[in-house]
């Protein structure tokens, strides 16, 4: 992947399962949303397996065990094992274990995948800010934590204790919407403290070096469906991504993606593994794919023809990012994404 400036999304003359060796995948709004899986998920995802394409599940949720998301996605019609999974939990404990010495305790604000992936580290996860611990680290705990525990996470911290956090997502996909996520829990301790966390998740280097060190993937493609974590991740540890629009990311946030958001290929869902990627042409004053073209006019973008929805878009990120370079595109999308119906 070339790190300038990515002014349309690539094509690919074969399926990317085919062009990459390992898929890096997110979870929650990738494979499930809500604990259910997302449609055209477990079948894409077997086809890709059967060809010969390594499937791993990278997540920023640190609440459960890789054993228990392995388990649930077995569940789900889609047979993986503990060692397919990576959480931000792993990321961060590998982070912490590199700073204090072996067998210190660490305070946990955060469920039971922080405390396992610590004590595989040789760490002691304790639970007060009394037993002096050599670290804190928070990571999501689910819609139950309670809030002492953000008080424990502010005593030591205000104390000096050196502070971690798993991810800094703001908000989380559920089966009922979108909801608080680890982000919002490190910012009620940031508030209180004034203090600023070392974070290891998506889409900063930790994340992205536990992964290849557990894989061993040689050509990975990073799917995901939020600009900020999982295309800016890959951005960062520079291979290719796909982003798929069935999760948190709408056509309009796409479209206004600063250069470290755009991602490699867009696609509606996971069937976009199993298939090429058209190409995005210049065409006149703006972009041609499929039987769209799409233009930066002076104050909206503006889109003409018919066919696939999806290939409006992908025209639409080519005038739209052509314009902004290495800005951001303040043209008004709402027309041109309506003619869509996205």
């Amino acid at each position: 992947m070339s790190q300038g400036v990515r002014t349309r999304p690539e094509s690919s003359g074969r399926a990317l399962s085919e062009g990459y060796d390992t898929a890096l995948l997110d979870l929650d709004g990738v494979v499930y949303a809500g604990g259910n899986a997302i449609v055209h998920a477990v079948e894409s995802l077997a086809v890709a397996r059967e060809g010969g394409m390594h499937l791993a599940y990278v997540t920023n949720n640190a609440l459960r065990t890789p054993d228990t998301v392995a388990e649930h996605l077995t569940e789900l019609g889609i047979p993986t094992g503990a060692g397919d999974v990576i959480t931000s939990a792993q990321a961060v404990a590998r982070l912490i274990s590199e700073q204090v010495p072996e067998g210190s305790r660490v305070l946990v604000i955060g469920g039971e995948g922080l405390r396992v992936a610590l004590r595989e580290r040789g760490l002691e996860p304790v639970e007060s800010a009394d037993d002096d611990p050599a670290a804190v680290v928070q990571g999501f705990g689910g819609p139950d934590l309670p809030w002492g525990r953000f008080a424990e996470a502010s005593y030591a911290v205000a104390r000096g204790v050196p502070w971690f956090a798993s991810n800094t997502d703001l908000t989380i996909p559920s089966g009922r919407g979108i909801a608080p996520g680890n982000g919002a829990a490190v910012e009620v301790v940031r508030i209180a403290t004034g203090a600023e966390p070392q974070v290891a998740g998506k889409p900063l280097p930790p994340m992205h070096r536990e992964t290849i060190l557990r894989t061993g993937a040689k050509r990975p493609l990073v799917v995901g469906d939020r600009l900020d974590t999982d295309i800016e991740g890959a951005f960062n540890g520079e291979v290719d991504s796909l982003l798929v629009l069935t999760g948190v990311t709408d056509g309009a946030q796409l479209l206004a993606a600063p250069p470290q958001h755009r991602p490699t290929y867009v696609d509606a869902d996971l069937r976009g593994l199993l298939t090429g990627q058209p190409e995005v042409s210049e065409a006149g004053d703006g972009f041609r794919c499929g039987g769209w073209t799409a233009a930066a006019g002076r104050e909206q973008l503006e889109i003409d023809g018919e066919g696939e929805a999806l290939d409006g878009l992908r025209a639409l990120c080519a005038a739209a990012w052509t314009e902004a370079g290495e800005g951001v595109c303040g043209l008004d999308a709402g027309k041109a994404l309506a003619r869509l119906g996205l």
